[in-house]
């Protein structure tokens, strides 16, 4: 299962304010891959963000895994106005269930480009899925979550880190891989090594 980021902040550029909104980028990453995985596997996506007049509401199954999906899930990646906020935890925990993480193997790929805001705790949700799950994997994707800071020590200059989400904790409890992603290319790679996995999404 895709959990796609479609809150607010991926109308917003990233970190050097340089370029263009997280969207764009996001959407050619998916149509570039999806074709490539998408033949071999089922695959589902759930968007968080948009859709609802509570910016924490809008957490919406599209479909769930289904063989040959490439079109039908970049058409809704494309359809995409990103707004509301970022309910990744609720958004995993959908997922969870729609896979039947209690009775069967499940995968989760979320992508994200920042950190939980309407209040879900996602190291916690991972404890759970690791407890209750049959085998839950939940592979996170940081989407351009960079963030620059003044660095005092350094005489004016500015240093730049990776603000890693706290839902990185989704990824290293169950046994999921953690990737930053700061450019479309680096997207892309990152969408096919964890969707390409052996397994149903």
């Amino acid at each position: 299962m895709l959990v796609f980021d479609g809150s607010g902040s991926m109308a917003e550029m990233g970190f050097n304010q340089i370029g263009e909104p997280r969207i764009f980028e996001a959407r050619r990453a998916v149509a570039t891959v999806m074709p490539q995985v998408a033949a071999d596997r089922r695959i589902g996506l759930l968007v968080y963000g948009p859709g609802s007049v509570d910016p924490c509401g809008g957490v919406k199954l599209h479909f769930p895994p289904v063989q040959n999906a490439a079109d039908r899930l970049i058409g809704a990646v494309d359809a995409l106005s990103p707004e509301g906020s970022t309910a990744l935890t609720a958004a995993v925990e959908m997922a969870a269930g729609v896979l039947k993480y209690e009775e069967q193997p499940a995968t989760i790929v979320l992508v994200t480009d920042g950190k939980e805001t309407c209040g879900g705790q996602p190291c916690a949700l991972a404890a759970d899925l690791s407890a209750e799950g049959l085998a839950t994997t939940v592979h996170v994707i940081g989407f351009k979550v960079r963030g620059d800071y003044f660095a005092w020590g350094s005489q004016g200059a500015s240093d730049y880190v990776e603000a890693e989400p706290v839902a990185r904790c989704l990824a290293d409890r169950t046994g999921g891989t953690y990737s930053g992603a700061e450019s479309l290319d680096e997207l892309i790679a990152a969408l096919r090594v964890t969707l390409g996995c052996n397994v149903l999404f």
